[in-house]
């Protein structure tokens, strides 16, 4: 912010004069000005009255007469205790606001020349997505576009798991209790279908290791040995050996999964400029495999399984390849690593993936600078938190997950009702009436699990992400819904929305203040928030400026304004944070209606 910037020049030139204290601005800190008390920005005194000789409050009083006689941006200050409250001059808000009216850029996104891939849903085909998906897909798709605000060249990558024992369990128990199902013949989403077989692999197995307990067996033995375990480990060195049968069920079966997968993206609002397979990169993984036992830093065990030793690195040994030859998570990294190197030659390749998977990217990274791979210090594990509903931790083997589907039909069912109920929905026709509640709800969706820090595990309630009150997408989408409807009026008026239309006003209110401190900080916010990889910084910075407005639309008439510059100057200021809002809330993926 410049004009941050310029006040904390002045503080640095008055520290100079008054005290001989030499210390750059940038070096400064200021804050917002608490709310009870008059001013703009406030600088603390406490850390300079060994230097100064000074108590806090002599220093903040002396600074103060200094810069409001020789700071033009300096109105007024206050002193409390070690506090220093500057008020800006009414010229100098003025003068930001035409600034942000001119730039379209706000002082963010000028190329980086920095290239990021951003990985991100990685679904399994052997089952839908659910609420714990669907943080993964907001979290990656929001920073991808963050990060694209602030002149990164990003590309936008899903891998999916489309190979394994787990894909194999949904195979095998669709072979022997399928009976020839379809999508099309139980009007079931493919994924939908699958992810039945996954649950009904489960319940049989656990079936089968109560037997084998009940006939004397130990039960993490009888867990190996049951029957349809290890029919699926066949399975899967089968599909591993191409065989067709195998290889055509597996074609079937996830073509599908992926017919569901893009409905369900299409619906979320969500997309990508690359799909991975595992099935693709796990031979490359093994050639990786084969790299490092030839370079000596990867070593085989008696019963031939390959591993890597990383306790110099504080881990432990890992498995890189079973002793049967087949692969496991690791394998298929290294390989989908270099693929993705080769296509996007990256600075930073970012891993959305759950706090669960902390280990595993540490190896990752370990073992691909141990093979001396240029890419692995690129490698960035942007880990969150686990998702939770009141009921408790969802597992998808058991068939107790939150379907993403049916969660976001939920969530547009709670908006309508609650859009009816508010009487929002007046002079709709019922094909709008219906694209404004799937608005809402994805908006609601998506701001509740990004306004979360992505570091911390979540509680999600449906029930209040929707409210048209605090800190909800509907509460910030209304806002902007609002300004949008002042705005038609200003036009049927005939009135303009640009810098020409206002020349000076003759008093500025507080509240006008606050919403001009809000839109000035965007470009900072935007940086912040692509350093940090945290939607959050945005979804907080979105939900301020709405209650800014708010306040400002509450205590401020518009129309009935007499004064022409002042309400000119309240319709521009009502169309730049409209503007805002709008760019804010696209990064978090959240669409904003015109009307409701």
């Amino acid at each position: 912010m410049q004009l941050q910037a310029t006040i904390s020049k002045r503080i640095s030139e008055a520290l100079q004069a008054l005290f001989n204290i030499t210390i750059d601005a940038d070096q400064l800190a200021l804050q917002p000005t608490r709310k009870e008390f008059a001013g703009s920005f406030t600088f603390v005194t406490f850390p300079y009255t060994k230097q100064a000789g000074k108590g806090p409050e002599q220093i903040g009083q002396a600074l103060g007469e200094y810069l409001k006689e020789n700071a033009k941006e300096i109105k007024d200050f206050n002193v409390v205790k070690g506090f220093l409250n500057l008020e800006v001059e009414q010229t100098e808000w003025l003068s930001l606001f035409r600034d942000l009216m001119r730039n379209d850029k706000y002082g963010y996104g000028k190329d980086s020349g920095k290239k990021v891939m951003v990985e991100y849903s990685s679904p399994n085909t052997n089952k839908p997505l659910h609420l714990g998906h669907l943080r993964n897909n907001f979290l990656g798709y929001s920073v991808s576009e963050i990060l694209k605000a602030n002149g990164h060249e990003v590309m936008k990558a899903n891998l999916v798991n489309d190979r394994g024992i787990h894909i194999c369990k949904s195979m095998l128990a669709y072979q022997k209790f399928g009976n020839g199902e379809t999508p099309q013949s139980s009007n079931t989403k493919g994924d939908h279908l699958a992810g039945k077989y996954y649950v009904q692999f489960d319940k049989a197995y656990k079936e089968q290791i109560d037997e084998l307990v009940a006939g004397g067996m130990d039960k993490e033995e009888a867990k190996k040995k049951a029957p349809l375990m290890l029919e699926a480990q066949e399975m899967l060195q089968k599909w591993e050996q191409n065989d067709t049968a195998v290889v055509d069920l597996w074609k079937q079966m996830n073509g599908w999964v992926y017919e569901g997968f893009d409905a369900t993206y299409k619906n979320i609002g969500v997309d990508f400029d690359k799909f991975y397979y595992e099935s693709e990169t796990y031979m490359l993984g093994k050639e990786r495999v084969e790299e490092g036992l030839a370079k000596g830093v990867f070593f085989k065990k008696e019963d031939g399984s390959v591993w890597v030793d990383l306790t110099d690195e504080g881990l432990d040994e890992k498995l890189l390849l079973r002793a049967d030859g087949t692969s496991v998570y690791i394998t298929q990294d290294m390989g989908t690593a270099e693929l993705k190197y080769n296509d996007f030659p990256y600075n930073q390749s970012i891993y959305v993936v759950a706090d669960e998977q902390n280990y595993h990217f540490q190896v990752l990274k370990a073992v691909l600078k141990k093979l001396g791979k240029p890419y692995a210090e690129g490698i960035y594990h942007l880990s969150y938190g686990m998702v939770d509903l009141p009921s408790g931790k969802m597992k998808s083997r058991e068939g107790t997950v939150v379907d993403a589907d049916e969660l976001v039909q939920e969530m547009i069912d709670t908006a309508r009702q609650q859009t009816e109920e508010l009487g929002k929905i007046e002079g709709f026709t019922p094909e709008q009436a219906k694209e404004l509640y799937h608005t809402l709800a994805m908006g609601a969706l998506k701001y509740f699990l990004l306004k979360v820090d992505p570091k911390k595990r979540m509680l999600f309630n449906p029930q209040e992400s929707i409210d048209f009150r605090g800190n909800t997408g509907p509460f910030i989408q209304y806002t902007h819904a609002r300004i949008a409807a002042i705005l038609r009026k200003a036009a049927e008026m005939g009135l303009k929305v640009d810098v020409t239309a206002f020349d000076s006003i003759e008093i500025m209110h507080e509240a006008e203040q606050e919403v001009i401190t809000q839109l000035v900080n965007y470009g900072a916010v935007v940086e912040e928030a692509g350093k940090l990889h945290a939607p959050s910084v945005i979804a907080n910075y979105a939900y301020e400026l709405a209650k800014a407005y708010n306040r400002f639309y509450q205590e401020i008439s518009i129309f009935n304004e007499t004064d022409e510059q002042a309400r000119n100057f309240r319709i521009a200021l009502s169309a730049m944070v409209a503007r805002f809002v709008r760019e804010s809330m696209s990064l978090l993926g959240i669409a904003v209606p015109e009307r409701m």
